[in-house]
């Protein structure tokens, strides 16, 4: 079997369609049904299910499509390493918003005074979707506050993250130095969305506290929330870090609730058989000395 015959079956998997994969990959259908009949014949399995004039993947090809990825990984690496030899190489990397806005900036700040030669390509979205793009290849190394779903994936701890509860300046929480966590249950809650690591973390202390809590405004970022609580529309919890120049020129309140703390980690994730460049070693060793407590989960 070629690499070619990989990155077919890749395709397909991700369109779902022989057709649409055919396209991306400007080749004829036919080009890419007989690949992959090729595949079928060459392993003596069936890697589809083709019902109702659509394509399903089996057991054999979910484990397939496993394998094929790493090896169209591992092929990118080669390339990307000779190229290196010539180049100083670049670095995909994905962040969380909380990162990605309060940890990141720094860290590629001091990587591109040390390394001045790599490129660094950096992607904001939330846990989730960072870890999904890892599993993919679409990124080489992940900084997120979530929880990382995947056996795939390998995690490090970074650092310990605390969350506030945060309310406007004029908010009756504001003028009390802390509350009980029933008085939660009663406020409408500005929230980040499922799939974020400040979210999980929230819900999963409520829960872990018999809380009941009503959101009545999702969004994906931290600006939204932090200027939809100063305008009294609601309560949030959100990262301290995130919110540190607005409570320090009062436009935010943080309130203490008896009993009841938030607080998740910053992590660094890569995908298990990810190998790592010159380029990504000399980040990560960055990330490495900027958190001495770093342990390998």
């Amino acid at each position: 079997m070629t690499l070619r015959h990989f990155q077919i079956f890749v395709a397909v998997c991700d369109n779902k369609n022989m057709t649409a994969a055919a396209n991306s990959m400007f080749m004829s259908q036919s080009a890419v049904s007989q690949a992959v009949s090729e595949l079928e014949e060459y392993y003596n399995v069936r890697l589809f299910e083709r019902l109702s004039k659509k394509l399903y993947l089996t057991q054999a090809g979910e484990k397939l499509l496993s394998y094929a990825r790493h090896i169209i990984g591992l092929n990118a690496a080669a390339e990307n390493e000779m190229r290196a030899l010539r180049k100083k190489g670049n670095i995909r990397i994905g962040a969380s918003v909380t990162v990605g806005s309060c940890v990141l900036p720094k860290l590629v700040s001091d990587f591109r005074r040390e390394s001045p030669g790599l490129t660094i390509e950096v992607t904001e979205d939330n846990t989730s979707k960072i870890e999904q793009m890892i599993i993919n290849d679409k990124l080489d190394l992940g900084l997120v506050e979530g929880e990382i779903t995947s056996s795939d994936i390998k995690s490090r701890s970074l650092t310990d993250d605390v969350l506030v509860l945060i309310c406007a300046k004029d908010h009756p929480f504001a003028k009390r130095s802390r509350i009980e966590p029933k008085e939660l249950e009663k406020e409408n809650f500005i929230l980040r969305e499922v799939g974020s690591g400040t979210r999980k973390t929230f819900e999963n202390v409520m829960a872990e506290n018999s809380l009941k809590w009503t959101a009545t405004w999702t969004c994906n970022n931290a600006d939204t929330i932090k200027m939809a609580v100063a305008e009294d529309l609601g309560i949030s919890v959100i990262s301290k870090r995130a919110v540190s120049k607005e409570l320090e020129e009062g436009l935010l309140k943080a309130v203490n609730i008896n009993g009841l703390i938030f607080i998740r980690q910053f992590k660094l994730i890569y995908h298990k058989n990810k190998y790592f460049t010159e380029a990504i070693k000399s980040f990560t060793e960055l990330c490495l000395l900027k958190y001495k407590d770093l342990t390998e989960e």
